[in-house]
């Protein structure tokens, strides 16, 4: 933009104007002081008053600078604040109750999940009951990965804990009419609860630990946030049910004589 234009534009948007007005005293003050039309003091008296209304024009800026700065620092603790580890990780999956009662396609994959069952299997019988699908994944009871788990949940020698947790969950389970269940050959890495994951839902993730008397860490994911990672643990769902073991009569009924 040419200056002629630039000048235009500034007039018409009201932009800038104290610096025109401030190079017009200027320039009149010094063709008067060369042509002595008035005398020294005058001039003297001018230059100071163009020199304050530079000096006010420059405190502008500064201002605006500050004030940016300001919020820069703002905006930086709100990052790091949402970027802290209490902000990510929490030890409840909120609004899980709320989301299994209306979900269509709810799984949950974990190691036992005798909690997690046991908290919500009236709100799984009634998400059956209204054509919901349900799917669970947890580890076989059977061979040796509740050994594993035991071994990873800092217990070496007491399997018995995790095979009865898993069998405590099936008989919970096979009460539901229409769930389906397969067994893990291996101890999962996380917990997941993925409700309406193909659709707008959500997927909790649930961070195992070793012997810890506490709740396991939980963060959640959106697949509009954090498309990426939603994926990804979707997918890691989907892995799992393919080489998981259908559950048959013998594991609904392990007492039932053959």
């Amino acid at each position: 933009m040419g200056p002629l234009k630039r000048l235009r534009a500034d007039f018409s948007s009201g932009k800038n104007l104290e610096i025109y007005l401030t190079a017009l005293i200027a320039l009149v003050v010094g063709v008067l002081g060369v042509f002595s039309v008035v005398n020294t003091q005058v001039v003297s008296a001018a230059i100071l008053a163009t020199l304050a209304l530079v000096a006010v024009n420059a405190l502008g800026p500064r201002h605006q600078v500050a004030d940016l700065e300001a919020r820069v620092a703002d905006l930086n603790r709100l990052v790091e604040a949402k970027l802290a580890g209490d902000a990510l990780l929490t030890i409840e999956k909120k609004g899980l109750d709320e989301r299994v009662a209306r979900a269509s396609d709810i799984r949950f994959a974990g190691v036992t999940l005798s909690r997690t069952v046991r908290a919500h299997v009236e709100q799984l019988r009634k998400s059956l009951a209204r054509g919901a699908s349900v799917r669970v994944l947890l580890i076989d009871p059977t061979g040796a990965v509740p050994q594993e788990a035991a071994r990873r949940g800092a217990i070496p020698d007491q399997s018995d804990v995790f095979e009865h947790r898993v069998k405590s969950t099936i008989y919970l389970l096979r009460d539901l009419e229409g769930v389906e269940v397969r067994f893990l050959p291996f101890v999962p890495a996380f917990g997941l609860v993925l409700l309406d994951a193909d659709d707008d839902g959500v997927i909790h993730v649930e961070l195992g630990t070793h012997s810890s008397a506490g709740r396991d860490p939980v963060f959640t994911l959106t697949p509009r946030r954090d498309h990426f990672w939603f994926e990804h643990f979707k997918a890691e769902f989907d892995r799992m049910w393919e080489v998981g073991r259908e559950a048959t009569e013998a594991d609904w009924y392990p007492d039932r004589k053959r």
